[in-house]
């Protein structure tokens, strides 16, 4: 355990890679700075506002792509080297969790959840939306249109149990 990491354990064991929590944080906040002194260099204009409209088009595809990433069983192989299984959840997702140690364990801890994900994915879709509006919108429509067919399946399938009863 490092100094750091006792410290935060106040003397109880933990599993807590709070080395690794650091290196994503740091690389979160260096990509950040590179693409904003990027995009300042080859003089991206940004936006003085972004209509609410746009800001609940990135929110809906924020969501959507975050749980894609996070719970979806087709994306399991993308979690597969840094989480476990830890069981199935409804409507075809699952339950993973971080394993291993350091760096390994804060990625499946990061990867396995969808609040944690989504500043990830509200990054490089507010990135996408200041060097390429229109191409950001196209691809949070597409996002948000699997958001709006995820309800009318639940509404279908809520419909079709109380048909059968």
């Amino acid at each position: 355990m490092t100094d750091l990491e006792q410290r935060y354990a106040d003397g109880e064991e933990t599993q807590t890679p709070l080395g690794g929590y650091a290196a994503l944080a740091t690389t979160f906040a260096a990509t950040a700075g590179a693409f904003a002194v990027t995009a300042w260099r080859r003089g991206v204009r940004l936006p003085d506002t972004v209509p609410a409209w746009d800001v609940a088009l990135l929110g809906t595809a924020t969501f959507k792509a975050s749980r894609l990433l996070t719970k979806d069983k087709v994306t399991s192989f993308l979690r597969a080297p840094f989480t476990r299984r830890e069981r199935e959840g409804s409507a075809n997702e699952v339950m993973d969790a971080g394993r291993g140690t350091g760096l390994r364990r804060a990625v499946g801890d990061l990867i396995s959840c969808p609040f944690c994900t989504s500043t990830w994915v509200a990054g490089g879709l507010v990135g996408t939306y200041a060097v390429a509006p229109r191409a950001a919108r196209l691809v949070c429509a597409g996002l948000s249109a699997v958001v709006v067919s995820d309800w009318l399946q639940y509404a279908w399938s809520l419909t079709a149990q109380k048909a059968e009863e």
